[in-house]
C-alpha cells in the first residue's frame, strides 16, 4: 500500500538569536503549546507556495520565493504519518501581526537556546536539527 499522508510547512523567523513563536489557542489540537507559523500544503500547491500563503494568513507578512530556504525535512509519526518541511524566511516585507487571534493567543520572540517548555516537541526537534545543520530526520518512530 502506498503512503498518502499530509505535508506541512513550518516557518522559522529568526532575529538576534531568537525565533518567532506563536501559542496555539482554541484550535482543537496542541492548544496552549508553542509552534511557528505553519500549515498544510494544499493539493496542487508547492511547498514554497504554501509557505508564502500560510505566513500571509497567520502573521501578515509578504514573502518572495527567493526569501525562503528549506533547512530541514522530517518524516514524522504522530496519530498518522506526516512529512514536515522546515524553512527559514531570510527576508520579509510588512509588520508581524497576529492575523488569527481566534487561533493564536501569543506571538512573541523567544531565545533559540531557551524555548518555552510547552513548545511542540517536533517543532523543538526541527529547530535543533536546523541549528545542527541536519537536513533530514525521523521523529516519533
Amino acid at each position: 500500500m502506498r503512503s498518502q499522508f499530509p505535508v506541512a510547512v513550518h516557518l522559522f523567523f529568526l532575529r538576534n538569536e531568537s525565533v518567532l513563536l506563536l501559542r496555539r489557542f482554541n484550535t482543537g489540537w496542541g492548544d496552549g503549546k508553542y509552534s511557528v507559523p505553519a500549515g498544510h500544503v494544499d493539493t496542487g500547491e508547492s511547498v514554497i507556495g504554501a509557505s508564502i500563503r500560510e505566513v500571509r494568513e497567520e502573521i501578515g507578512l509578504l514573502l518572495h520565493p527567493s526569501d525562503i530556504e528549506v533547512v530541514h525535512v522530517m518524516h514524522r509519526k504522530a496519530e498518522a504519518e506526516r512529512i514536515d518541511f522546515f524553512l527559514v524566511a531570510n527576508n520579509w516585507t510588512g509588520e508581524i501581526t497576529n492575523k488569527e487571534p481566534q487561533k493564536c493567543d501569543d506571538l512573541s520572540w523567544y531565545p533559540l537556546k531557551s524555548l518555552p517548555v510547552n513548545t511542540l516537541h517536533y517543532v523543538r526537534q526541527g529547530l535543533i536539527k536546523y541549528q545542527d545543520g541536519v537536513l533530514f530526520s525521523e521523529f516519533g518512530w
